[in-house]
Parts: structure tokens; sequence; C-alpha cells
């Protein structure tokens, strides 16, 4: 079985949301003897050397890339408005891009060709006019909606007319986009039902984050107490978001709680604006080699998200290394999960208070949580039954 998968950004190394899922997804295909080949856009705001990638998956695909420059470009935003196009989505296409793309599709005959995400499908009509494979678009989140929940919360007029022309936009390319393939994977079931209401009339199934749990393994005699922390790019608004509105209305009385404690903030793209919040209780590290090494040291994972769709990985990846999480409901959105059993979930900053508060005196309590959310983890999200899944339905597609 022959699959190509095509990505809007370079899946190595996998160290945030989207690499992780695409990576893994390669990872479980070539366990069950799947022929992969790779084509990403290699864009100017993630940019990869490819050449210093090293990594078994790596070497085991075949793999094909195009530097394009997704930089937000003042007269093309102006431009854009008197067009029919989404920005958004039209910033990933190049037509060098397409080219090198049909060059593979002729000197390959695939099976399946997987869409990962809203900003490969401008290279849909490429795709199906030099190929027969089955084609599937794999829905990360839902990007109109993050753009909607983003507008919604604007208090600046002119910026939040431009969010919901954005989003308008999008909202109208994931429509008529999403009927043109031969299968449709949502990462959640929230997600699935978002789709349904967009209309979707071809087959769709849930497929959500797969991890390796190989990988995540904790040792705990290792991580700081009392810790908080949060793992996250800031160049996501929802993250960028969120994590001002703890910093702003919940921490300062958090941070009287005790004086040895200590929340840590991690991750890319890290701005200028919270290192300002760096102080002795405040620990702003930045981008970080290791995520796992980074959880693993530390005790509770805060996910503090009020917009956003699709599935937090890092929430995941915190149930694996038996952290006990406190998340807002959007956070948790589509992950299998129950408040008091294997996460606690707070929406306010009462809430948080109290939940942070009881991680802290009840240090039994919290292990509990943790240890319930690595085995919920385990039972629903383990790259070999997903993967097993994810092949069926493809060996499905191409004996129809």
């Amino acid at each position: 079985m022959k699959v190509l998968i095509l990505t809007y950004r370079v899946p190595f190394p996998p160290n945030s949301g989207y690499p992780i899922v695409v990576y893994n997804t390669i990872k479980g295909l070539l366990k069950l003897n799947v022929d992969v080949t790779l084509f990403s856009i290699n864009t100017s705001k993630n940019p990869v050397d490819v050449d210093d990638i090293y990594d078994p998956v790596f070497e085991n695909i075949k793999f094909h890339s195009f530097a394009i420059d997704t930089d937000i470009n003042y007269w093309g935003m102006f431009r854009n408005i008197f067009s029919n196009e989404s920005y958004n989505v039209s910033r990933y296409y190049d037509e060098e891009a397409a080219k090198l793309l049909e060059n593979v599709l002729h000197e390959n005959d695939f099976d399946i060709i997987q869409f990962e995400g809203l900003y490969v499908v401008p290279y849909l009509d490429v795709v199906k006019a030099h190929s027969e494979a089955k084609l599937i678009y794999r829905a990360h989140n839902i990007v109109f909606d993050v753009w909607e929940r983003l507008a919604y919360g604007e208090k600046f007029i002119p910026r939040r007319k431009y969010l919901e022309f954005l989003a308008r936009r999008l909202k109208s390319y994931e429509t008529e986009q999403i009927n043109r393939f031969d299968q449709i994977f949502a990462i959640s079931e929230p997600d699935r039902q978002s789709i349904l209401r967009m209309g979707c009339a071809t087959n769709l199934e849930v497929f959500p984050v797969a991890l390796d749990f190989e990988k995540y393994i904790t040792q705990s005699v290792n991580y700081g107490f009392p810790t908080l922390f949060h793992l996250g790019a800031m160049d996501w608004q929802p993250n960028k978001e969120g994590l001002e509105w703890f910093l702003d209305e919940i921490w300062p009385d958090i941070e009287k709680l005790n004086s040895e404690l200590r929340f840590y903030i991690a991750g890319k793209h890290m701005q200028q604006q919270f290192f300002d919040y760096d102080s002795d209780n405040v620990v702003v590290e930045g981008e970080i080699l290791d995520a796992v090494e980074f959880i693993n040291s530390k005790a509770i994972m805060i996910v503090p998200l009020l917009s956003g769709s699709g599935m937090r990985v890092k929430i995941i990846e915190g149930m694996a290394m038996h952290k006990c999480i406190i998340a807002t409901t959007m956070a948790a959105e589509g992950i299998k999960c129950e408040h008091g059993k294997d996460i606690l979930i707070a929406d306010t900053p009462d809430e948080f208070y109290r939940s942070i508060l009881q991680c802290i005196t009840n240090p039994g309590k919290l292990a509990e949580i943790g240890d319930n959310a690595r085995k919920t983890a385990e039972k629903n999200y383990n790259i070999s039954i997903i993967s097993q899944r994810m092949v069926q339905i493809y060996q499905q597609l191409i004996n129809a």
C-alpha cells in the first residue's frame, strides 16, 4: 500500500501539536509496512533545515518539501479583500510547489493521498488532475471556528471586524471543500459533529491523537513540588490569549497560597510580554529542547484555553506522563476524560484557585488523578490501535 501525506509544515522534529499528530501517524503506518511518501510545505513561520533531520521515521520515508514565505503581508491582506479567496489558506499555495507535487504524482502510483489540515487543500485540484488515488482530508480542527471565537473575544472593533471577515471566508472555503474527498477524518467527536453541520455527505470517522507510550516513561521521584507549568506554542493565538488571562486574572491570588510555589512557562515563539512576567515565582523558559523531560520535572499542568477547536495534544501528553491537569472546558473539549477522576476542569478564577489549592494540599489526590489519566490515555490514544484502524479504512477505500 502506497500512501502520500501532504502537510503544511515539516513534522520534524515532533515538538508541537500538529507535528506530533502527523509524525505519529507516519510512525504508526510504517510499523504496519505501509510505503509512506511525505510532501511538506516548509514555511517561513516554522522553517526546518531538512539536512539536519536525523530521525528513524524520516529515514524510512520518501520526502519532498518546498519552502514558502507564509508570513502575513499587509499589501497581500489588502488585495485579498477584493478577491474570493481565503487569505489564511491562499498564503500556503505556490505554483512551483504545485509543479513539484505534480512531478511526485507522475513518478508514483499512490493508493491513498491524505491531506493533513486545511492549508494543503489548495493543492487538491493538482492531485485530482494527476492521480487516481483515494483522497482523505484530516481536519486537525475546524479552522473557521477558531477565528470566529477569536473575533468574538476581540474588543478593538476594527480588528474584530477583520477577524469576522477572515472567519467568513474560511467557513465558506471549508464548507465548499469538505465533500470533494472520499473520506474525512475528524480529530475529535465534537469536531465530527461540527463537520456534519457543515453539510458533510461523505464518509466521516474520528481519528484522535495517537501516542507511542513507550516514549512517555515517568520518573515520579524527579518532579518538583509544588510546581505548576504551562507548555504551548505562543504563536497560536488561543494559547497566548489563555495564558494572558491566567497570569493576569488568576495567578496573583494563586502565588499567595505558598511562598515556594513556582509557575513554569515554556513553548516556542515566546513573546517578550511573557518574559516581562518573570519573577521569583514565575519562571519563563521559552523554547525547550525536550518537552517530555520538562513535563516530567513538574507537578501540575495548567491549560487555560478560552478558544480553539481540535484536540490539545499537550493534554494527551500530560495524561501519558501521569500529570494532574487543570484545564478549561474548552481545552479539554474532545478528549475522553472525567472531571475529578483523570482531570480537573476549571473555567473561572475561583475554580482554578480551588483546584490548585486541592492539589497542593492533597498530594495523594494529585497522584491518583495522574495515574488515572495515564490509564485513560493508554486506553483511548494508543498508536498501534489507531494506526490499525486507519489502515483498515484505507483498505476499504481501495477495495470500494
